[in-house]
């Protein structure tokens, strides 16, 4: 039995075959899977209902399995701060860094080949997209 509180099979699974460099695209419901996406990218569906799961909830178990280098968000065409990015902010802290790109800008960082693993989730918010890159173990 596992001691961690990371079940998911598929994901572990992903995250034990990837390391330092490699990026984890968390996406709401209405990210493009089929094209934002780089072809060898692992898959994940976790979007059973609309408002299941949310990028939160799926951040916060990954942040506890993983350690976090820094991640990307997604702006609106008008650059409006989005309350989730606070959420985000929250949970990985005000030490990690982030970078802030607009929706096509975001789309090519989450299709660069070093993506391997793409969740989907059910979350409803818009621009509700993190592109986290795994960063190394501290001993």
């Amino acid at each position: 039995m596992l001691k961690t509180k990371l079940l998911h099979p598929e994901i572990l699974e992903a995250l034990g075959s990837n390391g330092h460099g490699a990026k984890i695209l968390i996406a709401d419901g209405n990210y493009p899977f089929k094209t934002g996406v780089p072809e060898h990218a692992k898959k994940v569906f976790l979007n059973l209902a609309p408002g299941m799961f949310s990028v939160p909830d799926v951040l916060k178990v990954i942040n506890d399995a993983i350690p976090v280098e820094s991640y990307y968000v997604m702006l609106p065409p008008d650059e409006t701060p989005q309350a989730i990015h606070d959420e985000f902010t929250n949970i990985l802290g005000e030490n990690t860094p982030v970078t802030k790109l607009k929706r096509f800008d975001f789309y090519k960082e989450a299709r660069s080949s070093d993506t391997s693993l793409i969740i989907a989730t059910g979350e409803m918010r818009r621009f509700a997209n993190i592109l986290l890159t795994i960063g190394v173990v501290k001993f």
